[in-house]
């Protein structure tokens, strides 16, 4: 269902909450912190303001989000019990039609990788192929715990602005000035 963000902005505290279920992977939470930040002028506003809560989040409460998501081809995802957002994702990416080869490897990478840090392996897999997954899996083995934690709540900010493309709605217009005051920010730093 695709909302207008200017029906978002006028939605009282639970309807925000609710209208923004799945975007962060079952912890509600990240709405509820960032709602006091609108109302905001565009999606990237949005985004910004729900980003800035999970990172200022403290660490257990931020562990429970990275660990809120699903192994990619992981025994949930075979099952069919992941989020809606979940499943359309790994099945764009094609980890639903995994080779017995590829699925052997997705499964002994997951396991390798949640021994080593203690939560699940994160990508944000739009525009991702098996092969390219696999391979960052293997590669992200090499970091140290600190490296991958950080990068684990930056995938996860990726995935929740995908989803937020599909959740809510914003004239072509704002959208447009939002990116060029981003990027004239970020050229002024």
């Amino acid at each position: 269902m695709l909302i207008p963000l200017s029906e978002l902005n006028a939605l009282d505290r639970p309807g925000f909450v609710a209208a923004l279920d799945g975007i962060y992977e079952h912890s509600p939470w990240v709405a509820e912190a960032a709602i006091d930040g609108g109302p905001f002028r565009s999606r990237l506003e949005l985004l910004d303001a729900l980003n800035d809560a999970m990172f200022a989040a403290p660490r257990d409460t931020q562990l429970a989000l990275i660990c809120a998501h699903p192994e990619l081809a992981g025994k949930a995802a075979i099952a069919g019990d992941i989020t809606e957002e979940s499943q359309r994702e790994q099945s764009g990416a094609g980890l639903n039609r995994c080779t017995p080869a590829e699925f052997e490897r997705l499964h002994t990478l997951n396991a390798a990788y949640r021994a080593r840090f203690g939560f699940p392996f994160i990508i944000a897999v739009k525009g991702h192929s098996r092969a390219s997954i696999i391979a960052a899996m293997a590669d992200r083995l090499l970091n140290d715990e600190a490296v991958e934690f950080a990068r684990a709540l930056h995938e996860i900010g990726r995935i929740a602005a995908f989803r937020l493309v599909d959740r809510i709605s914003e004239p072509a217009g704002d959208e447009i000035i939002a990116m060029c005051e981003r990027l004239a920010w970020l050229s002024e730093q």
